[in-house]
């Protein structure tokens, strides 16, 4: 059955910047890894760019690789940035996890849906295994159908992968669902789906970079999504 006025049913939301504000917990855990590894370790405001996309391209960056592709990296370059993964890991499983903030109006944004009929799901390229803890301590796991993340090793952190993968793993029909996210990511992934998509400005990506990609909708509060959706 058609929830929404745009034949809409199923709604996808990224995580990080978009359902929660991450930030110190990110950063934190970012200059931790670093300093383990003896980099050069910027301010917590200089790396609100690390939010949102895999690790292993923001660590890339950040200890002086190829930071759009890792395509014809060598061994050594592999090893080193799972190294970093592995310290970033090291705290953020412990403190970092939790040093995070939701959103204002997300909590009745997802109720709203869900009285609607909406279907929710969470798509973040965080690792499905923490994603889940943090949407559970924020209370907002009844609202979701599920949380599909990456795995540990970085499997499935393309927003493209992850959103197909979900796809066919729920059997829902791409022209019926909408991904909701704070970086070009999630409208890249959702477009290379044949999903809509919508851009978030409270998170991390600016509004430039999200009307770079043609979302069908950018929202700049939470509650704007309901009137888009006809909720």
């Amino acid at each position: 059955m058609t929830r929404g006025a745009k034949g809409i049913d199923t709604v996808l939301f990224d995580l990080d910047g978009t359902l929660t504000d991450p930030f110190v917990g990110i950063t934190r855990s970012i200059q931790y890894a670093l300093e383990k590894l003896g980099a050069p370790v910027p301010a917590a405001e200089e790396l609100g760019w690390c939010i949102g996309p895999p690790l292993w391209e923001s660590f890339a960056v950040l200890l002086g690789q190829d930071g759009e592709t890792l395509d014809g990296e060598t061994g050594e370059d592999k090893a080193l940035l799972d190294r970093a993964v592995a310290l970033y890991r090291e705290r953020y499983t412990s403190v970092g996890l939790y040093e995070n903030e939701l959103i204002a109006g997300i909590a009745p944004l997802v109720e709203a849906l869900t009285g609607a009929g909406f279907t929710l799901y969470v798509a973040t390229s965080k690792p499905h295994a923490y994603a889940g803890k943090i949407v559970e301590h924020f209370g907002l796991m009844p609202q979701f159908r599920k949380v599909y993340g990456s795995e540990l090793d970085g499997t499935r952190s393309a927003k493209a992968e992850l959103i197909a993968h979900l796809i066919e793993q729920e059997a829902r029909d791409a022209a019926r669902c909408v991904m909701i996210g704070d970086r070009k990511h999630d409208l890249v992934g959702a477009h290379a789906n044949d999903m809509r998509a919508i851009g978030v400005t409270w998170g991390y990506g600016s509004l430039e970079e999200l009307a770079a990609e043609h979302p069908a909708f950018i929202a700049r509060l939470p509650d704007e999504i309901r009137a888009w959706l006809s909720v």
